[in-house]
């Protein structure tokens, strides 16, 4: 699989082991890309590198010096920057009413100002022309309860995309993005492991399963990869969950009540 050979890649967000960013870069690797990874944690980041036989370089998205920075270095070490995917991302489950400013401000600063400096380093580096790639999320287009800050900075990054792709494209700079539903990754693995919660989301999605962070690698293959003629453009990677809706927070514990029933021998078979 040689899909990208010869392209050089920085993907933000792989300071998690196995998270959607480092199965994203193993991909790309498979592929022929070369890749620098970056993120906050460098123990995590360096070991990641060795293994994808890879470069690691620190990265915290909110702030300026650090996001020109690690382009930077990333076109240092391969010599030119085709690709530069952000997959940094917060799931801040919080009440409308009970967010607060300090984490509206933290929300903003990591998934809209964060992409949006992100994005001028690219572009300022992108001497050859090449794909920006953001990581959004169905929650952008569709509701899900408390979710709000989170929704509201996706929606926000998705159109700086869209202003990216119209005012760059004649550099030969592709903008798109990527929106996941509910998907297995590190970040939600405590909420996918709750007894009853997938099966409450499983009715929105006309594919029949909740998504893979191997789903969005496909994607972003295809994105960054000289077959792609596609620009400003947010692929819905969902299984068709964007067709349909999330649950309530009302439909979400019944479904963990009547699965927690259930294991404890109170439900029987009525339960599932």
């Amino acid at each position: 699989m040689t899909r990208l050979a010869g392209k050089g890649a920085l993907i933000l967000g792989a300071a998690n082991r196995d998270n959607m960013a480092q199965v994203i870069a193993r991909r790309f690797v498979k592929e022929g890309a070369r890749v620098v990874v970056g993120g906050r944690k460098m123990d995590e980041l360096e070991r990641f590198a060795r293994e994808i036989g890879g470069h690691a370089v620190r990265c915290d998205i909110t702030r300026r010096d650090e996001v020109f920075g690690a382009v930077a270095f990333a076109k240092e070490k391969l010599g030119y920057l085709d690709v530069g995917i952000n997959a940094t991302g917060w799931g801040l489950l919080k009440p409308f009413l009970e967010t607060t400013e300090e984490e509206f401000d933290q929300m903003s600063a990591l998934q809209f100002k964060g992409p949006f400096m992100f994005f001028q380093a690219l572009i300022e580096a992108m001497d050859r022309g090449g794909s920006i790639i953001q990581i959004s999320s169905a929650t952008a287009k569709i509701m899900l309860n408390d979710h709000a800050a989170y929704m509201g900075a996706k929606a926000g990054a998705d159109h700086l995309v869209r202003v990216v792709a119209h005012e760059f494209g004649s550099r030969g700079i592709r903008a798109n993005s990527i929106s996941p539903g509910l998907t297995v990754t590190p970040m939600t693995h405590e909420h996918v492991a709750m007894p009853g919660l997938v099966e409450a989301f499983l009715p929105g999605y006309p594919l029949g399963r909740i998504g893979t962070s191997e789903d969005i690698a496909a994607a972003a293959v295809f994105l960054a990869s000289d077959e792609c003629f596609m620009t400003g453009e947010n692929l819905q990677v969902n299984g068709g969950l964007t067709l349909r809706r999330n649950p309530t927070r009302e439909e979400i514990a019944e479904s963990i009540a009547r699965h927690s029933a259930a294991q404890s021998g109170q439900g029987g078979g009525q339960g599932a």
